[in-house]
């Protein structure tokens, strides 16, 4: 465009200089005349030949009227006086978040929304989106090239707000908290269905509770972790207790049967055995002393 504004210019002066009009200066006519011609083939070129980037769409205007022809990414001829306005068709990631610098605009952008217990929570939330190639000049006409503040901003913010009502700040924050995602996917992909946009993921990357409702369900899971803690103590000292009662019916079990079976004659040879064990010990230096019967007397068993 600067080419063909330049070329005119040349050709204007051009006229100017002519010899029958002005004689200071005829010699400068033919260069500028050249000049101009140049520029402006070099403009009409130029401006004829329009390239479009991978992952963009091209939408054109003339005297600004948008045209409906969408000019995909590669090289086009079009017409010189037409204006060409680029639209990314990519994956779009829009994020409004409470942590400073972490979302699209700095400072605290989440969204502050009441529940139906009448609490407000903070959301912080990220949309994935793209536009439709087909729709863009229909999203120039009637949103702008700023549909993001203008559209997706503000359609985002008021369908989480106007959801977030069906819900108590609890479940909202724990059970409740992907029926709620669903529930405002739904919502908005609608509107953006409507203006040429497709919603391909809504995020709910946190949810914030008031102090006090933090504070309440801290302590009722301290609450429940103590219960938790003394079940399983009283588990444990159960299983102990009938550890220690079957300990003790076996031992009953085995002085009765040893009470009720066991011989004089078997205590007797029970107890050679043992003497003829400490007697071939290698280390033993043992006296035995006996009970009332002849016993033998060990000493340096060696």
């Amino acid at each position: 465009m600067i080419f063909l504004l330049l070329g005119g210019l040349l050709i204007g002066l051009s006229f100017l200089l002519n010899p029958e009009i002005n004689h200071r200066f005829p010699k400068l006519q033919p260069i500028f005349r050249t000049l101009g011609l140049v520029l402006l083939l070099s403009g009409a070129l130029s401006s004829a030949v329009r390239q479009v980037d991978a992952g963009f769409v091209g939408v054109t205007k003339l005297f600004g009227k948008v045209q409906p022809k969408v000019l995909n990414s590669g090289l086009h001829l079009v017409n010189p006086l037409v204006e060409m306005v680029e639209f990314d068709v990519r994956t779009h990631n829009y994020t409004m978040s409470g942590v400073n610098d972490e979302g699209n605009k700095s400072g605290d952008d989440a969204i502050r929304a009441l529940t139906s217990d009448g609490l407000e929570v903070v959301i912080d939330l990220t949309v994935l989106y793209r536009l439709v190639p087909e729709k863009t000049p229909s999203i120039l006409q009637a949103i702008g090239i700023d549909y993001e503040n203008v559209f997706v901003r503000p359609i985002t913010r008021t369908k989480i707000r106007d959801n977030a009502v069906y819900y108590d700040a609890v479940s909202l924050y724990s059970s409740k908290r992907d029926e709620f995602q669903n529930r405002i996917f739904k919502s908005i992909e609608s509107d953006f269905n409507k203006r040429g946009l497709i919603l391909e993921q809504l995020l709910v990357r946190n949810i914030q509770l008031p102090q006090s409702v933090k504070a309440t369900i801290e302590s009722k899971i301290n609450a429940e972790q103590e219960a938790q803690k003394m079940q399983f103590v009283l588990q444990k000292e159960k299983q102990e207790a009938e550890r220690k009662r079957v300990e003790a019916q076996g031992i009953a079990d085995y002085n009765r049967i040893i009470s009720a079976e066991l011989t004089e004659k078997q205590l007797q040879y029970e107890t050679i055995k043992m003497q003829k064990e400490l007697a071939t010990s290698p280390n033993s230096k043992i006296i035995i002393m006996g009970n009332g019967q002849k016993m033998p007397l060990i000493l340096d068993g060696k």
